[in-house]
């Protein structure tokens, strides 16, 4: 069946299976930073924006997405590195695997909350997850992202 999307803001069309996963289509079609680690919805590193929404690309069936927008870490490159330096900076980057996920999500975090707190940047990203640093590290890195422009 073919499918046609608007992928980083550029309309594409797949052909794919009825039973295919969202993160296999893209992987298939190049798109080599959605990373899959457990294929079961538990640990982010697969986190895409659907529709400026997170969403975990390893549990939505690509053809449930007819129409819709998806946005990988390639659509928004600038604010992803910004991301990245304030991960390095505070020490919350260390083997890189669940950073594209991270990224996603607080890009999409900054857009939705003006000045969130700790405990609802704890609940948006609750979904990814790291398992070679602390919170705590991330969590300053968060902080300082958003506070970026204020």
């Amino acid at each position: 069946m073919k499918v046609t999307f608007y992928l980083n803001n550029t309309l594409v069309s797949y052909d794919v299976e009825p039973g295919e996963y969202l993160a296999q289509t893209l992987r298939k079609h190049g798109v080599k930073s959605i990373k899959v680690g457990c294929n079961e919805s538990t640990c982010g590193s697969c986190t895409l924006l659907l529709d400026d929404k997170p969403v975990m690309s390893c549990s939505v069936l690509t053809a449930s997405i007819e129409g819709k927008k998806v946005t990988t870490v390639e659509g928004i490159q600038q604010e992803a590195a910004k991301i990245a330096s304030y991960f390095s900076k505070e020490g919350a980057d260390q083997c890189g695997f669940c950073n594209v996920g991270y990224a996603l999500v607080i890009y999409q975090l900054k857009k939705d909350y003006k000045n969130p707190t700790d405990e609802e940047i704890k609940n948006y990203i609750v979904g990814n997850l790291c398992r070679c640093s602390g919170l705590q590290s991330q969590m300053n890195a968060i902080k300082a992202y958003l506070k970026e422009g204020k």
